[in-house]
């Protein structure tokens, strides 16, 4: 006999499939599903059961009963930093969406023709999968800026007998050598939820009557396995060349300072990195961003 904690986890916006294999290493299977159609391809070449589908217009009624949790990650465009932030601009909207559904109308459609960016929207749509098919337990992930739509959709939760918990949690407490906020919501129908616990800080914590203090947060450096030394970045041949350090600047011969940094995109006030720091979120661009010597 089927029994719930046998059913998948529906992991909406699913991409290629960061979630699917967390919950691979628990021993857990999900769903996805996802619109792009090369992110499917990922997903499937991994193992990872999918449904290539808008999360908006998909319906709800034929996985009813057949799932035990929810992941979402909805967009985050609209509302990043990174981009032109319109959902701010359309977090009204937002909050009248959830109110509809709560109120068990289904306002979307008219919703998303008055948002400055249709995308926006798309972060009320885990409501509408939750209350329809009840899952034991639900987590969502989205950049801070949504944390209030997040604490809208705690609040309806908490009214239909889920435990919740909103926050904005750091990848580098956690150890990430990434330095990561992201808005999270927690909910279960069976249990208390709460944040994990944090395993590091940006220094190191001493050890005390209650036990070993948090590590240091990992940096790019402990990634790659490149000691804070001297490295060869320029040269011809097999030898020569010049070096640079990897944590502070260094003089060169036209006497100009030079340090090995990772630059988070190309504004003129992007964020750098050395590596003995951890990394910055990078922004989504077409080309994957790298190292690059930057003049100080």
């Amino acid at each position: 006999m089927t029994t719930r904690a046998d059913l998948p986890v529906l992991d909406l916006f699913a991409g290629p499939g960061g979630w699917s294999e967390g919950l691979r290493t628990l021993g857990l299977r999900d769903v996805g599903i996802e619109i792009d159609p090369a992110a499917c391809a990922t997903r499937t070449a991994a193992g990872h059961t999918t449904i290539c589908a808008d999360v908006a217009a998909y319906p709800t009624a034929p996985i009813r009963g057949k799932v035990s949790g929810l992941i979402a990650s909805p967009p985050c465009q609209t509302f990043s930093a990174a981009g032109l932030r319109a959902g701010n601009d359309d977090m009204d909207l937002c909050h009248q969406g959830l109110d509809d559904l709560a109120a068990g109308r289904d306002t979307r459609d008219a919703l998303r023709a008055r948002c400055a960016d249709a995308r926006s929207l798309l972060a009320v749509e885990p409501l509408r999968y939750a209350l329809d098919l009840t899952p034991e337990w639900i987590a969502l992930e989205e950049v801070p800026a949504v944390r209030p739509v997040f604490e809208h959709i705690a609040r309806i939760l908490r009214a239909h007998g889920y435990a919740t918990w909103v926050g904005v949690l750091n990848s580098a407490d956690y150890g990430l050598p990434q330095i990561r906020r992201r808005c999270i919501l927690l909910a279960s129908r069976t249990a208390p939820v709460g944040p994990p616990e944090p395993t590091h800080a940006k220094h190191a914590e001493p050890e005390s009557l209650f036990g070993p203090g948090r590590a240091a947060w990992l940096t790019m450096a402990d990634a790659l396995g490149c000691p804070i030394a001297e490295v060869v970045t320029r040269g011809e041949h097999h030898e020569g060349g010049t070096r640079f350090s990897t944590a502070a600047p260094s003089w060169t011969l036209t006497c100009q300072a030079r340090s090995w940094t990772l630059r988070v995109g190309n504004r003129e006030q992007a964020t750098h990195r050395t590596l003995d720091q951890p990394s910055a979120h990078p922004v989504v661009r077409r080309r994957p961003q790298r190292g690059v010597l930057v003049r100080r």
